[in-house]
């Protein structure tokens, strides 16, 4: 296999050896210190907790669990005492006397099971102000669940729209906007495989059961340098590993799904288990129409999460996960389309000694639809898919009290088959059309330190240094400056054709005020090389993916943030105000009324040029107590410009809403009855209407003005939902509790889209009409534990 090895390479890898050689010089001459490690657990299930602080107030330092609950730190000979918190748990304090290094894991008590206080994010008292993390946030399940839900489906990604800085696509989708980047700018990953379409039912619903997923990060700025491959966000979600106690169920019935998890112990205390389902059934119903032609129509999705994990021995434990949904929809024979994700993902935890864990990660993700039409000569079956094999290894060095080194490698093989329609049944008279198929390989190397300079200075650098090659076999299509094709270029199986390349620095710094207040920033650069057709605000399967080639340079963003963060009322209230600048290099978009279904000269209706976007955010956070919830705002503009599209002056990206709020409130009426509700308030979506119109062969066809020019009127809706135990008995098996939610309370009927319609009386007169999509939709899900 073939490596581009540039000057800026080799010069990242005589870094990294530099900062290996000063490091260990540094640590050679450390006197006198000890390493407390371990893995800090949930006493009742064995999981790993994620984000779990330890704080030594002996020293006003501490650590934070890794993604995989594991901790290292290291301290001078001597007596300390190890405060250990963690949302959701009792908190614990331990005494240490440190005479040598020590292997110490640490199981945390879970807190009554009634309903109990919201909480968005901040496990450690004061992590909003003293974390070095900003543009960040951690949903807890907890949280989520809490929230009123549409159709009584618990959704993450419609959560994360409530955040600042995040906004929906469009009514009741699941696609987002974060920072006015395009939705194709999100690296969605589920346990480190990438999720290319999460969405179920056009977008209405996304791909997460909130029953299999542990953790959630969201990352929209000062990006760590472990994370690449897009311009705007990380979504991070990590599923459950499954009880190491002792075997359990829990599940839901719904108005238009239900859904079934069960886990538990292989071996106790050493592997564990975890299978979670997932099925929507208004087909069913169609069963019983009178109607002979509904009862041959389909319409479901399904989702199957599947996980296990067996812990070899202190030092190396192995994991084992993987998901696979599938959306169907049929009109009888006539018409079939079907598509959905499958990811695999094997990873392996080694502890070297107590400064270094590693793991090694080999993943697989799929992406594909289909879509069948039977119409007696025509009949012909479209298939399409994406797939990326990956292999990561990834370090974290615990060197000392002051520096926590990161570094990996990471290697994606990518294969794109935009379309091949055919023929189907001997009948069809259709001939066969196989779209060029093109294949990439994606490394980079990253190395970061997170140092603590001093009490009140705290210093995140890194960087990462992305490659990105072209693989045969495909062809190759020439442009003039009217894209018109000139040449075509045949490479074949293996050849390497086109190489990117390019540094991604980053920087996050955190100064500490005092003990309730810090000013934070952060840069990032980030190049993205893999992109998609999007037009609509429904997210499609017909939304395909394409890689950077010669003739479509990688997307390049550079975003600044700073910001001020304050607690409150003994941390139980925070606050944030966000400040951010974000510019891209080689933004995509399309020319007007540009063909992208099955066109082979894909590359030649695309425009690239420059975007821009800038903001404010605001948070406030209510964290504890019998009423919580949160305020988020964000005014924001996103602009771009780009020759070929509106006549190449700037214009308004269609994720431009200047004015977004956020209000989430949940009150526990009782131990038993809780109550929640949303408002959500944003600009108008940008949409470009006819200024003119002329007949043309006796057809009226419309002109229109600039792009963007116009705005849909704005959108406000409220949501409210109670959640109601049936028992706060602890000694009961089954354990059960109703949601009853309402979306849409007051029946605001916002616009979805608008077309036009020619007048009846006045063929010359062009009528708009706007489509609505939801009233007052209400919802009854009934949740169970066993």
């Amino acid at each position: 296999m073939q490596l581009y090895m540039s000057k800026e390479f080799i010069k990242i890898l005589f870094l990294m050896f530099f900062v290996f050689v000063l490091s260990r010089a540094e640590a050679e001459n450390l006197r006198d210190t000890y390493s407390v490690t371990g893995y800090i657990k949930d006493a009742s299930t064995g999981e790993d907790l994620i984000g779990a602080a330890i704080y030594i107030p002996e020293i006003s330092t501490g650590v934070v669990s890794n993604v995989y609950g594991f901790y290292s730190i290291t301290l001078p000979k001597g007596n300390y005492t190890f405060n250990v918190s963690y949302l959701g748990y009792l908190r614990k304090s331990l005494k240490i006397d440190l005479k040598g290094n020590i292997q110490l894991n640490i199981d945390m008590e879970p807190l009554s099971q009634s309903l109990e206080e919201v909480v968005i994010e901040g496990e450690k008292a004061n992590r909003n102000v003293a974390d070095i993390r900003m543009s960040a946030n951690i949903l807890q399940m907890e949280a989520v669940k809490a929230l009123p839900a549409f159709m009584g489906e618990i959704d993450i990604l419609k959560t994360l729209t409530l955040l600042p800085g995040v906004s929906s696509t469009g009514e009741g989708s699941t696609g987002f906007s974060v920072r006015g980047g395009s939705v194709d700018q999100n690296l969605i990953l589920l346990d480190e495989a990438s999720v290319y379409n999460a969405s179920h039912l056009m977008g209405f619903f996304s791909v997460f059961n909130a029953d299999a997923i542990k953790d959630v990060q969201l990352f929209k700025g000062g990006i760590p340098a472990n994370y690449g491959g897009r311009l705007s966000s990380v979504v991070d979600v990590r599923m459950k590993d499954g009880n190491y106690k002792k075997y359990e169920g829990s599940g839901g019935i719904g108005t238009i799904s239900s859904r079934l998890t069960v886990e538990g112990p292989i071996q106790t205390d050493v592997s564990s288990f975890l299978v979670s389902g997932r099925r929507t059934y208004a087909d069913l119903f169609l069963y019983l129409s009178t109607d002979t032609n509904l009862r041959g129509n389909q319409l479901y999705f399904y989702d199957l999460n599947a996980k296990a994990n067996y812990r070899i021995d202190n030092n190396n434990r192995l994991y084992l996960s993987g998901y696979f949904g599938r959306d169907v929809l049929s009109l009888g024979e006539d018409f079939k389309i079907g598509w959905g994700n499958s990811t695999s993902t094997f990873r392996w935890n080694h502890v070297f000694n107590s400064k270094i864990f590693s793991n090694f990660s080999l993943i697989y993700s799929n992406f594909d639809y289909m879509m069948g039409f039977k119409s007696g000569s025509t009949n012909f079956d479209w298939k399409s898919d994406i797939q990326a094999f990956n292999f990561k290894y990834d370090f974290t060095w615990f060197l000392n009290t002051n520096n926590t080194i990161k570094f990996g490698v990471h290697s994606a093989y990518h294969n794109f088959n935009p379309g091949i329609i055919e023929g189907s049944g001997e009948e069809s008279t259709f001939e066969k059309l196989e779209m060029p198929t093109s294949n990439a390989l994606e490394s980079a190397l990253y190395l970061l330190n997170e140092h603590n300079l001093s009490d009140n200075i705290l210093v995140e650098y890194g960087i990462r240094y992305s490659i990105f090659q072209s693989i045969g076999p495909t062809t190759v299509y020439q442009f003039d400056e009217n894209y018109n094709v000139t040449d075509t270029i045949q490479f074949g199986k293996g050849d390497f054709y086109n190489t990117y390349h390019g540094p991604e620095p980053r920087l996050g710094i955190r100064y500490l005020i005092s003990d309730n207040q810090s000013v934070k920033a952060s840069y990032n650069r980030m190049l993205q090389y893999l992109h998609q057709t999007i037009f609509t605000e429904m997210s499609s399967p017909l939304d395909i993916w394409f890689p950077s080639s010669p003739n479509v340079k990688p997307q390049i963003a550079n975003q600044y943030a700073i910001g001020y963060f304050r607690d409150f009322l003994n941390n139980e209230v925070n606050f944030s105000v966000e400040a951010y600048y974000k510019t891209i290099e080689n933004q995509i978009d399309f020319k007007e009324q540009a063909n992208v279904i099955l066109n082979p000269l894909l590359e030649g209706e695309i425009r690239t040029g420059d975007a821009w976007s800038y903001g404010l955010e605001f948070l406030l956070k209510q964290s504890k107590g019998k009423l919580t919830g949160w305020l988020a705002y964000t005014w924001s503009r996103t602009y771009r410009e780009i020759p070929g599209i509106n006549q190449g002056k700037p214009y308004v990206s269609n994720y431009d809403k200047p004015h977004d709020l956020s209000i989430v409130l949940s009150y526990d009426i009782s131990p038993r009855i809780n109550i929640g509700a949303s408002w959500v308030y944003h600009t108008g979506k940008p949409i470009t209407l006819p200024i003119q119109r002329y007949e043309y062969m006796g057809t009226i066809v419309p002109v229109f003005g600039e792009k963007n020019s116009t705005r849909l009127p704005d959108y406000h809706r409220l949501d409210v939902s109670a959640t109601i135990l049936t028992s706060l008995r602890k000694d009961r098996k089954w354990k059960g509790s109703w949601n009853i939610s309402v979306f849409n309370a007051y029946n605001r009927k916002n616009p979805y889209s608008y077309f036009f319609r020619q007048n009846a009386d006045n063929p010359y007169q062009q009528d708009p009409y706007m489509v609505y999509l939801f009233g007052i939709v209400p919802a009854i899900t009934y949740n169970f534990k066993f």
